[in-house]
């Protein structure tokens, strides 16, 4: 049993971040709270109450079409490529604090990396003072703006659910003209719900996720970005209490196009549909469960927006005592 609650634990403890970059180019500067697959198995459990930590690692490669103009730090660029390379530092607090029976919980998050940026050419950039160039390049070292999150969470019997908001506060280290930037530079908030069934019998979790997210202004450019609706949807089995591996598919559409005098190329709407998979394996360091889990997706369905891989590699663990969680403490398979 304390091997499946330390299971449990672990694993629980990837679930509260929330991850503030994804490349893609209907919203300005290819940014969005939400990231495809980040909600994916036990996406609706909320750990029992206690101190977690979580680093992310998220990594993706894409490529907008040649034929596609885009809109970046204020300059309009085509042919463009992206290699991005963010962490995300998310300490979480779920207290033993009940709201209508769930434990309510906190986190923050705060990224920083390189996003590289290089675009075939350049159409204009009056933030530069140029009209027409080739062959941009940008990559620069930067922090992103903080993100805090808070979330409601229940059990009953198989099934978990929660709920939560975050938002992005501007307040990192944006560069007004740079092609290359972590930071958002405007207020972004983002509502969902997400449930998970987890059958400890035969160690099947079915998790799912909805949301919508409502972007601000950025001041510095006169941009504003539209609103978006997502889905998560992810089948993981568990083939030992330590090792799960499973499928991934997420969905991203904005539902209102980009405005502000500063959208030069009028009102875009993006959509993206990933699919991947995933796998996850639970271990401990000095007496401390921690779980390690490594998503992969491709984007294979898109509009207005590049298309690529995204990678995220999760490492989780609590931070002192933990409350005894939930039952189930974990998938409880049985070993053949």
């Amino acid at each position: 049993m304390k091997r499946l609650r330390a299971a449990f634990i672990a694993s629980a403890s990837c679930l509260c971040a929330a991850l503030p970059f994804n490349p893609a180019y209907a919203t300005e500067g290819g940014a969005s709270l939400y990231v495809p697959g980040l909600r994916g198995p036990l996406a609706g459990v909320v750990p029992p109450p206690g101190f977690y930590f979580e680093n992310d690692f998220y990594s993706y490669s894409g490529r907008l079409s040649a034929a596609t103009q885009t809109q970046l730090g204020g300059a309009v660029l085509s042919n463009v490529k992206v290699q991005a390379r963010i962490n995300f530092l998310t300490p979480t607090w779920v207290t033993p604090v009940e709201v209508l029976g769930g434990n309510l919980g906190f986190a923050v998050t705060l990224p920083f990396g390189v996003p590289r940026i290089s675009a075939g050419a350049l159409i204009t950039a009056p933030r530069l003072g140029r009209v027409f160039g080739f062959k941009q390049r940008d990559a620069t070292l930067n922090i992103g703006d903080p993100v805090v999150s808070s979330f409601v969470g229940w059990h009953s019997g198989n099934f978990h659910w929660s709920v939560g908001a975050s938002v992005n506060i501007p307040g990192g280290a944006y560069q007004d003209g740079e092609l290359s930037n972590v930071a958002l530079n405007r207020w972004i908030g983002d509502v969902y719900a997400a449930g998970t069934w987890l059958d400890p019998k035969i160690g099947l979790d079915i998790s799912g996720a909805v949301g919508f997210e409502i972007n601000g202004k950025n001041n510095a450019t006169d941009y504003k970005s539209g609103n978006a609706f997502h889905a998560d949807l992810s089948v993981s089995q568990y083939l030992s209490k330590e090792f799960s591996i499973g499928v991934l598919a997420s969905h991203y559409q904005q539902v209102s196009g980009d405005s502000g005098s500063g959208a030069s190329l009028g009102s875009y709407k993006g959509r993206v549909t990933a699919v991947g998979g995933t796998i996850a394996y639970t271990f401990d360091v000095a007496g401390t469960p921690v779980s390690a889990r490594l998503k992969v997706l491709r984007e294979v369905d898109v509009e207005n927006r590049s298309r690529g891989t995204i990678g995220l590699i999760s490492i989780g663990f609590p931070i002192g005592y933990v409350a005894k969680p939930p039952q189930p403490a974990g998938p409880q398979v049985v070993k053949h």
